[in-house]
């Protein structure tokens, strides 16, 4: 054994030191010779592993612990998209649940130009399916987005064509478009709802909250090419709510219907009536002319679809001095017989001069004849008499200087404080001048009066709850003494184009100058406000006719719109009264009427005569024989005086007849302008009306 060893130990030996030879003879090729070169692959082949093997562990402990929530997060928002799901708009009803405003389902173009393969392409074939120029939709598809509105709110023949196409980027969006049925039916009270479907004017704005209702986002899966489709949410969208307002459409209609014509007829601006149900405080017709349509709004200029019923303040001029006789009675400091000196129509202050214009120029007037006849002057000393504070402090609990609360968009109007009031804003606010209101103020003003004098809040959505304590300003006599004496305006004043057969109406008219800069002008509103029946109203009606360039006259053009509008509104309700089936106390009144009426024929009748002859004693004097008609045309006599016409048409030949009191022209027969007959024909007839002024 020992032998063995030994022996093993010499090989080794034999062996190191032939390597150790062949090294020192054949140098560093010899040292390369001799390495294990398949030991030395594997163990490198072995830490290669470890270390790959080892750096994917690392990196997958980074991408999982670190970067995880991140990578999470940026992965879902590939994938996956939220847009806001929005239910319908509400409706907008009447009174009767006629639908007044929708939204009706329909389809908008959009595109994400980053997955737009072919741009011209594109362009030319959304350009002929939309029947726009191209060069309208190639600049939206170059855009580096990755969203843009290609067309909104398109019919559904074109969305069904653009789905059928199947263009790369290019996709429809569901939305809801705002549909008014009736077309310009209370428009200017219904507003409009803009592209994003929020409302932008009148009621659409006012309720846009509760019209709008409440939206979520909804989850939308997207493919490997980026379009979308949609998966169940676990939210559902808030339904809106509807909004049923107190207007009845049929009311609503005759309203309108009946201001167009006067508008019209007259050349006004504007005209806006207001008809309000007394007993509930409801607003059965909103109507202003010209009309405004809400379907096609971008079409209009916000002057036309202005709200001018709640917005524009304006003088009221003499439709407010029932008010100023309300607030002098309940103070005590006149009664119905307390008479004024109404200075023969002119009365000159240390400050202004006043004028009572064409109206009946007796020197002492009753306070009733001084409403009915509408004397400037004599509301003017009432107004002395009561004092500046107490008629401020009445005019603002009628609600006058404040907003109506009807929660539209509305203006305060004007009504200073008294301690700004000089002697001069008195007498001038006394007939409605120095102060501003809308004419829904002034539908809240009479409504107190026709409530017996109690404050009525006025009231345009049926749901709303406007009860509350009761806040009296006027007694109850006084009421009734102020609605009375409305009657006589009617019966016999400046009202009497306002009297319906077989019904009791109480009214006031109104025709007040617009100031311009500082200054009045030539420019007149003409209004009237009325309540039937008289003894106990049940409808109340303001008429407003802004800048007639014809008749400014409230009586002549803003009172028959009333009895228009009155007489069918009441005809619709089954309440209008058979004319030949009168009370006692109406034959009795109308009998008094009959009676004034044919007094006033026969002092016109020897006014005329007394005019008349005295052209012809002028005419006779120079010796002017009166020429036959031969060519030629009917002379323009409206706005002239009574004297100037009869001389224009004297000196084509005839003697005009005429017609109704006053001392200037609002009328004429025939028209001007047209060519008379020749000399061989039979004579004309010329009539000429005369006016009825407050």
């Amino acid at each position: 054994m020992a032998y063995l060893g030994a022996r093993r130990r010499t090989t080794r030996q034999s062996s190191s030191q032939a390597t150790n030879r062949r090294r020192s003879e054949g140098g560093l090729r010899g040292w390369f010779a001799s390495i294990d070169w398949n030991g030395v692959r594997f163990r490198t082949v072995a830490v290669l592993f470890f270390i790959v093997w080892g750096a994917l562990w690392v990196r997958a402990g980074y991408v999982q612990l670190w970067e995880g929530p991140f990578l999470a997060e940026r992965a879902r928002r590939q994938h996956m998209s939220a847009e806001t799901v929005s239910m319908p708009r509400g409706m907008i009803t009447d009174r009767n649940g006629h639908i007044l405003a929708r939204s009706v389902e329909c389809r908008s173009v959009y595109a994400n130009p980053n997955a737009v393969t072919d741009v011209d392409a594109t362009s030319t074939a959304l350009a002929g399916l939309l029947g726009r120029p191209v060069d309208q939709i190639r600049p939206l598809l170059a855009k580096k987005r990755s969203f843009v509105w290609i067309a909104r709110r398109v019919d559904d023949a074109t969305a069904e064509a653009i789905r059928q196409a199947d263009l790369p980027g290019v996709d429809l969006s569901r939305e809801y478009e705002r549909i008014y049925p009736y077309r310009q039916v209370a428009g200017q009270l219904l507003g409009f709802v803009g592209l994003d479907g929020k409302g932008l004017e009148g009621v659409e704005r006012s309720f846009d909250d509760q019209l709008g209702g409440l939206s979520v986002r909804q989850a939308v899966q997207r493919d490997a090419s980026g379009r979308q489709f949609y998966v169940d949410s676990d939210y559902e969208a808030q339904p809106a709510d509807d909004v049923r307002l107190t207007l009845d459409l049929q009311v609503q209609s005759i309203a309108e219907e009946e201001i167009a014509k006067a508008v019209d007829e007259y050349g006004a601006k504007w005209g806006g009536v207001l008809v309000v149900d007394v007993p509930s405080g409801d607003i059965l017709a909103w109507a202003q002319y010209p009309f405004f349509n809400p379907n096609s709004y971008n079409q209009y200029r916000p002057g036309e679809y202005r709200n001018r019923l709640a917005q524009d303040a304006l003088e009221p001029g003499s439709t407010f001095k029932p008010f100023l006789i309300a607030s002098a009675l309940q103070e005590g400091v006149v009664n119905r017989e307390t008479t004024f000196n109404c200075e023969n129509g002119l009365w000159k202050t240390r400050y202004i001069t006043i004028r009572d214009d064409t109206h009946p120029k007796n020197t002492v007037q009753t306070v009733a004849q001084i409403l009915a006849n509408s004397s400037n002057i004599g509301c003017g000393k009432i107004g002395l008499e009561l004092g500046a504070v107490k008629y401020q402090r009445y005019l603002s609990r009628l609600g006058f200087g404040e907003r109506t609360g009807l929660r539209l968009s509305e203006s305060r109007g004007i009504l200073r404080p008294a301690r700004e009031w000089s002697e001069a804003d008195l007498i001038s606010s006394s007939f409605g001048q120095s102060l501003s209101v809308t004419v829904a103020q002034m539908a809240q003003g009479f409504l107190t009066l026709a409530n017996q004098g109690v404050y009525k809040p006025l009231r345009l959505v049926a749901t709303d709850d406007v009860g509350g304590g009761e806040q009296r300003i006027f007694s109850k006599n006084t009421t009734k003494e102020v609605l009375s004496m409305m009657r006589e305006v009617v019966d016999g004043g400046t009202g009497r184009r306002a009297a319906i057969p077989g019904v009791s109406v109480a009214g006031k008219t109104g025709t007040a100058q617009k100031a311009r800069r500082g200054k009045y002008g030539s420019e007149r509103t003409a209004s009237f406000v009325g309540l039937v029946p008289a003894e106990k109203p049940q409808y109340l009606v303001v008429i407003f006719i802004d800048e007639p360039s014809k008749v400014k006259y409230g009586g002549v053009i803003a009172a028959p719109v009333f009895k228009a509008v009155t007489s069918r509104v009441m005809a619709y309700h089954g309440s209008l009264p058979d004319p030949g089936a009168l009370t006692p106390a109406q034959i009795k009144a109308q009998e008094k009427a009959e009676a004034r009426a044919k007094a006033r024929e026969k002092r016109k009748g020897g006014k005329e005569k007394t005019v008349l002859g005295e052209y012809r004693s002028e005419l006779a004097t120079k010796k002017t024989a009166l020429p036959v008609r031969d060519s030629g045309t009917v002379p323009d006599v409206v706005g002239q005086s009574v004297r100037r016409a009869v001389e224009m048409f004297a000196r084509q030949g005839l003697v005009p007849v005429i017609k109704g009191n006053g001392a200037r022209v609002v009328r004429q027969t025939p028209e001007p302008g047209v060519r008379w007959a020749g000399k061989d024909s039979a004579p004309t007839t010329c009539v000429l009306w005369l006016s009825e002024q407050e």
